[in-house]
């Protein structure tokens, strides 16, 4: 992961966020809910990136952003502290250890600052690389959660996984 540094996004990312995206368009079709056309604009980017519900980190490589992980979901409850996360590396540079660097940032922000309790992830069953992912930075699997996502055309099952403060204290 030599010279990727992971920080967090603001609206200024946006131009180079809109490139990472439609760089990486038809690589994280397969992966990704489908969107429409308006998704896949400069000023519906700026927008993702402004919303403060949404934390979202970027991998940057130079001034290119190579990954983007994203916390969403927050759940604020006395006994209920949980958000969802996810993430996606461009096309080009897989298998760098980018993915683990960035979600390891993510969840140490989560419990660190967000001063949440869990944080739960999930792919698709066949994706073998991102379950890994996950593992290496120290989520358990809990299971399989059935037709969770519609991607490309059919509700898709997922495999869920979860990190609590307690696995990283």
């Amino acid at each position: 992961m030599s010279g990727v540094v992971v920080r967090w996004a603001s609206v200024d990312d946006a131009p180079a966020m809109f490139d990472y995206i439609e760089r990486n368009r038809e690589f994280l079709a397969p992966f990704e809910p489908a969107r429409g056309d308006d998704h896949f604009t400069l000023q519906s980017t700026a927008t993702r990136l402004a919303d403060e519900a949404r934390l979202e980190f970027v991998a940057v490589d130079g001034d290119r952003i190579v990954g983007q992980v994203a916390i969403s979901n927050v759940a604020r409850a006395p006994v209920y502290l949980n958000c969802t996360l996810g993430y996606s590396v461009d096309e080009h540079v897989q298998g760098r250890g980018i993915a683990t660097s960035m979600v390891r940032h993510a969840v140490h922000h989560a419990f660190a600052v967000e001063r949440l309790h869990r944080v739960e992830a999930g792919t698709l069953v066949h994706n073998v690389a991102s379950q890994r992912v996950l593992e290496k930075a120290g989520f358990t699997r809990i299971g399989i959660s059935p037709r969770l996502v519609k991607i490309a055309g059919s509700w898709q099952d997922h495999v869920l996984f979860a990190i609590t403060r307690e696995d990283v204290d």
